[in-house]
């Protein structure tokens, strides 16, 4: 039977509602940083406040994680679907309609999520060479690359950029500026109205 010290100490322990730390705690870990992350950027999240969000000790961040760089990895660099999967979709049609299915899919998994990671990359990408190493190797090498690839007739690399300025602009425009009347037009405006330049981009003639 517990002694009154001993009774005290694990009333204690229990109204500080601490995480164990398991898996429950790395989860928890992970959503709050993506809410931080994407709230606040790299710079203004903190390891204290994400820690005090997730109801955990901040000593959990260095040990699941390594540290902020870490927790930043694994909560923000990770899209909803695979680039994999997006690739299919976008080669999932004729090549003179892939420009079409750029916008509408992007959109599609972005409008989901209110912007998402991406926001969390975008607002972290001035001060975080992680971020910016993202967002080149998700776009351009990931992604567009392999679809340029497919379906362009030259200047492959260039043509992955050019597509992958207009998709990263769209999302900024969107979702971080807010940038009004694109941040609420309806999808079928804007594939109305991007398709055809991401169509020249990926397919046309660049001269």
């Amino acid at each position: 039977m517990p002694t009154g010290d001993e009774s005290g100490g694990t009333a204690r322990r229990r109204r500080r509602g601490r995480r164990p730390a398991g898996e429950d705690t790395r989860t928890a870990l992970l959503e709050a940083a993506r809410a931080e992350f994407i709230a606040q950027g790299y710079d203004g999240a903190t390891v204290r406040v994400i820690a005090r969000r997730a109801g955990v000790d901040p000593a959990m961040v260095n040990h699941w994680f390594g540290g902020k760089q870490g927790l930043f990895a694994a909560s923000v660099i990770q899209l909803p679907i695979t680039p994999d999967e997006i690739v299919r979709r976008l080669l999932d049609g004729p090549p003179e309609t892939v420009g079409e299915r750029m916008v509408r899919n992007f959109l599609a998994v972005w409008d989901a999520t209110g912007g998402g990671q991406f926001t969390a990359l975008v607002r972290s990408v001035t001060s975080m060479d992680l971020a910016a190493q993202a967002l080149r190797d998700i776009f351009v090498q990931t992604v567009f690359g392999r679809v340029v690839a497919a379906v362009a007739p030259d200047q492959h690399e260039l043509r992955a950029t050019l597509c992958a300025s207009q998709i990263i602009g769209l999302g900024m425009a969107r979702y971080v500026v807010r940038l009004e009347p694109l941040a609420s037009a309806d999808v079928d405006t804007l594939v109305r109205t991007m398709a055809p330049n991401l169509q020249r981009y990926m397919s046309g003639e660049l001269d």
